[in-house]
């Protein structure tokens, strides 16, 4: 195990270098001047060539390259075009949001998708499982931002129960963190309870059809017992699959939500900066979101040989 994590973590050096270049060479064979969006409509052509040359703009995109790489193996991201910051630090400030939500809907969307997956495949054919199953086409078919202004017109307006939108730090105390992120996790959570709901049906049917269930059940093995011991667990394999998968979507695509409920996350920075064709920005961000798909998926790897004592690398 410790060879393959060894192998896993050296394979991560030369993909993370292939992300980097093409992120690199997508900016700037793409349309668009950021050096026209810093000085305005009304700028001369000498004033855009004294931006681009303070940014280094008109040098040969080789060595554009070569610089950002040297400032990457340094740990540094470079500094936003637009504000001047450095990436690191913007990126520090609006992480805590989409982390909140992210982690408040997977474990959300775990706690009731799973119980419910297991209860329609027990069930299977009967109306609870119909309920489950309506209930996970609905979860696809609404879109978020249609489930988030109603719980807001529903929670936050009619009720007053929370605050319609922003965000408080986990450091103002639980109270004003818990009221501002109930509703984005709640509108989160409808399209992943649906999915993991819906994967762990499918995976415990096929387990519940098994030899080994069957012997179980013949041992005289309670109901509960053969369901969470030994159904469960030798279904969880692609169930983890989906839920580190979406916990690694969550980080990266949740820039609907929080432009719904007004949340300082990274989502909307990567909107904001990819509108002012803000370089260092945009690279960051899609360099954290690639590493994070590369822990996520190494994490995935040693929950299934912790899960099924089969797997074994």
């Amino acid at each position: 195990m410790i060879g393959y994590l060894l192998r896993r973590l050296l394979a991560t050096i030369p993909v993370m270098g292939v992300v980097a270049l093409f992120v690199f060479l997508l900016l700037r064979l793409t349309p668009g001047d950021p050096a026209a969006i810093l000085a305005g409509d009304n700028a001369t052509a000498e004033q855009l060539e004294r931006i681009r040359s303070s940014l280094g703009l008109n040098q040969p995109i080789y060595v554009q390259f070569v610089s950002w790489t040297n400032q990457l193996l340094h740990g540094d991201l470079g500094v936003s075009l637009i504000s001047h910051k450095p990436v690191l630090e913007m990126i520090g400030q609006r992480i805590e949001p989409t982390l909140s939500v992210a982690i408040a809907t997977i474990i959300l969307a775990i706690i009731v998708a799973v119980p419910l997956g297991v209860l329609a495949a027990w069930k299977h054919g009967t109306w609870i499982d119909r309920f489950v199953m309506g209930l996970s086409v609905l979860g696809f078919s609404v879109p978020v931002f249609v489930i988030g202004y109603v719980l807001i017109e529903a929670f936050a307006i009619n009720l007053r129960w929370v605050p319609v939108q922003g965000f408080k730090s986990l450091s103002a105390g639980f109270g004003p963190f818990f009221e501002r992120i109930i509703l984005p996790t709640c509108t989160l959570s409808f399209i992943y309870i649906a999915l993991i709901a819906r994967m762990t049906r499918a995976a415990m049917l096929d387990v519940l059809g098994e030899d080994f269930v069957r012997t179980a059940r013949a041992k005289g093995v309670g109901e509960v017992a053969v369901l969470l011991r030994h159904a469960l667990r030798n279904a969880a394999v692609p169930v983890i699959t989906v839920i580190g998968t979406g916990f690694a979507l969550l980080i990266s695509g949740v820039v609907v939500t929080e432009s719904v409920f007004n949340l300082p996350g990274i989502g909307r920075l990567t909107v904001d900066a990819v509108l002012a064709r803000d370089y260092p920005v945009i690279q960051g961000m899609i360099l954290l979101t690639s590493f994070i798909y590369l822990a996520v998926n190494l994490a995935i790897d040693l929950a299934y040989s912790l899960l099924d004592p089969r797997i074994r690398y």
